[in-house]
This record gives C-alpha cells, structure tokens and sequence, in this order.
C-alpha cells in the first residue's frame, strides 16, 4: 500500500522576525525596543522635540554656531554639579548644599588669587581639596553618624552660604587671572592649514564618533556573550546613525564658530571618566546596589558606610570645580553666586533617569537632562518669555519627568 506523502511549505516569517523586515517590520521592532527601554530613550525623544520645537519658535537662531557654544558655556557648571549629584541619587541620598559650596569655593578662589596674589594653578588645587574635604566632612557624618543626607546637607547650605558672606565681606571680588578665565571661556586654539573650520574641533569630533561606535559595539558583544537581552540589529543599527549624526552635527557647528569651548573638554572627561567608574569599577555597581537594596547589598559584603562617604567626598570635589568655572565665567566672586544650582542639578538628574527609591541613573543621563534644562532657558530666553512662566515651564518639566518614571515603574511592576 503506498501512501502519499505531501511536503507542507514553510509558514511565511512573521513581520519583523525574519531577514527580509520591511519597513512596517522594522517600525514595529523600533517601538518594541523603544518600550523596553522607555527610560533611555524618552528624555532623548523629549530634547529632540524640545530643540525642533523652539528652532521653529525662533527661526533657527536656537541652533546658530555662536548660539550652541553659548550653551555649553552657560550651563558647564550646572552639568558638572550635575554628574555628582546623579550619583548621590542613586546611592538613595540627597545634597542641597552644593550651591552654597560653589559660591563659597568661588569665594576663597578670589581671596587667594585676587587678594593673596596666589598662582592660579595652586588655587585651583587648594580649592578641590577644600571641596573634597567639605564633602568628606559631610559624608562622615551622613555615612558613619547616621545622620539623614536631608538634614546634614541642608546644614551645609546654609554653613558655606555665611562662610561665603564672611570670606566676600558682602563684597564682589574679581578679576580673575586669564588664564582661568580661559578655562571657563576659552576655545581650543587654532592648528593646521586654514581650512574654514576649526580644525582641532573637527579631529575630537571624529574621535568621539569613533569612541562612541566601538563602545556601543562593545556592549553589545557582552551582552550577548552574557545572554542579555539586546536590541535588534536594525534598530541598532539605526541607533548607532542617530548618535553619528547628533555628534557630528554638534562637531561642525563649533567647528564653524570658534571651536570646541575648553570647559566642553572637561565635560568630555568626566563623563567618559565616570560613565566608565559607573559601568565596570567595582565601586560603581556598590553605588548602585546600596541605592537600589541596602539591606541586600549590606548582606552581600557591600561597605555601605565608605562607598556612602565617598559618594559625598566627590560631590564636594566637582562642587568645587563647578565654583571655579563659575567664578572664572563671569570673572568675579559675589556673595549670591550658586543660588538654586542646587535645585538646578536635582532637576537635571531626576528628568535625566534618576529615581527617588535609589538604585537607578546613569552619568549620560544626568547631562542630557541638563541639555533638557539648558535647552529650555536658553530657548525661552531667545522667545522672550518672563523669568517668572520660566520657572513655571520647568517645574512642570520636573513634575512630568518624575510622573513619567512612576507610570513606568507601575507598568512594569504590573
């Protein structure tokens, strides 16, 4: 008895699963990505439609070349409190006292340079260690005493903020030597043939195009060597184009002003410099853990009081030089300088990622909420709306960056 037998043909591969994805295919595996990743990339979509919207507002003015150097240099100082505070959220804690430490280390920078003719470079190391030793002060009693990050840091507040006074006499001391000023407003200087651009900005940008892409490729490779869950390869692809294009835009725009701002430099440095401690050092995943589970952490031998202390001890360091580059900005001390600077960084942190409950942030995230911030000032400004509806629009921003990241954490949890 034969029998016949009838070879059934493949099922076609479902949209967005096989090697031939259209392009609904490949919508669809943007939105899945983008839903799983909602915290990365919804401050990203929010600036992007930020700046479209006041470059329309403003027929383009927002992005002139002298328009965004002016805003790496106006808001340096904010960002750079900024990374610090990241980390202080995340370790679960809390720092108002930066701005009153900005305005006193500026204070005792005028002293030493203007009245004690100190050289700029011994100031400028005098003056981080003093930032460094008055964050370490606090993190002692916050980390070993017990005492809540709320109340020691609201006492240092107003403690830096008399010291200012006192140091100032009620006075505004300047000028500041230039080769300080240079570093907060200051360009990198001219090399090579004339070329129309700034060449020096041109090489950087293409090293930071270059560092981005194998950084990128590099985390994917461990995630998959780990057997983490990563992003399709189109919409990675896609990703890595949409970094490409953002730097090297950014790039020819200072390279067809003045060039990269020196203080864009350091900026550069502390986040690659932190971003690295944050991803792969050992104490940057014992930040995470005593932020997101003390008690877990504790249990697992985390030294919660030493990392808690050295949190603070950084964030009293990059106090201090965000003091300096304010100071060297606009060339003098004054008594009412890094007034709500702290606010200013808790609000870039929290729209950037940050969480309330600890545990849950990244350094690249802290800038571009202060880019969101930034962006924001600089763009009502150039519209003309009032200093009393921009705090308005901002404190909606922060409410709206915090209610997204509860909605998030519920449908998650749901």
């Amino acid at each position: 008895m034969s029998t016949n037998v009838t070879a059934k043909s493949p099922a076609p591969a479902p949209a967005g699963k096989g090697d031939s994805t259209g392009g609904d295919g490949l919508l669809q595996l943007m939105i899945d990505g983008m839903r799983r990743n909602m915290r990365q990339y919804g401050m990203l979509i929010a600036l992007g439609l930020i700046v479209v919207l006041f470059a329309v507002w403003t027929d383009g003015d927002l992005l002139l070349p002298r328009n965004v150097s002016n805003l790496v240099l106006q808001n340096s100082y904010i960002l750079i409190l900024a990374i610090g505070m990241m980390l202080v959220i995340i370790a679960g804690h809390i720092d108002l006292s930066v701005g009153s430490l900005t305005a006193f280390v500026g204070a005792v920078a005028a002293v030493l340079m203007v009245n004690h003719d100190i050289a700029w470079p011994v100031a400028v190391v005098m003056c981080l260690l003093l930032g460094a030793a008055a964050g370490a002060v606090q993190g002692f009693f916050i980390a070993y005493l017990g005492i809540p990050s709320f109340i020691v840091t609201l006492a240092g507040m107003l403690l830096f903020r008399g010291l200012t006074e006192i140091f100032l006499e009620g006075q505004t001391i300047g000028p500041f030597p230039k080769g300080l000023q240079d570093v907060s407003n200051g360009f990198l200087p001219e090399v090579g043939p004339d070329t129309n651009y700034h060449n020096l900005t041109l090489l950087l940008g293409f090293a930071v195009i270059a560092f981005v892409v194998l950084q990128e490729v590099r985390d994917r490779r461990r995630q998959q060597e780990f057997a983490l869950e990563v992003p399709p390869a189109k919409l990675f692809l896609l990703k890595i184009v949409a970094l490409v294009a953002a730097v090297l835009t950014v790039t020819m725009m200072l390279a067809s002003y003045k060039g990269a701002p020196v203080v864009l430099i350091i900026l550069g440095a502390l986040v690659v410099g932190f971003g690295y401690v944050m991803r792969n050092a050992v104490i940057g995943r014992h930040v995470y853990a005593i932020g997101g589970n003390l008690p877990a952490a504790k249990l697992s031998g985390v030294r919660d009081k030493k990392v808690t202390f050295l949190v603070f001890l950084n964030m009293g360091m990059l106090a201090a030089l965000a003091g300096l580059v304010f100071a060297a900005r606009f060339n003098a001390a004054s008594p009412k300088a890094g007034v709500n600077f702290e606010l200013e960084a808790i609000a870039a942190s929290f729209i950037g990622g940050a969480s309330m409950s600890g545990g849950v942030g990244t350094v690249l995230g802290a800038i571009i909420g202060g880019v969101v911030l930034g962006v924001l000032n600089n763009g009502m400004n150039l519209v003309g709306v009032g200093s009393d509806w921009q705090q308005v629009i901002k404190g909606l921003v922060l409410l709206a960056a915090v209610g997204f990241d509860v909605w998030n954490k519920r449908k998650v949890g749901s």
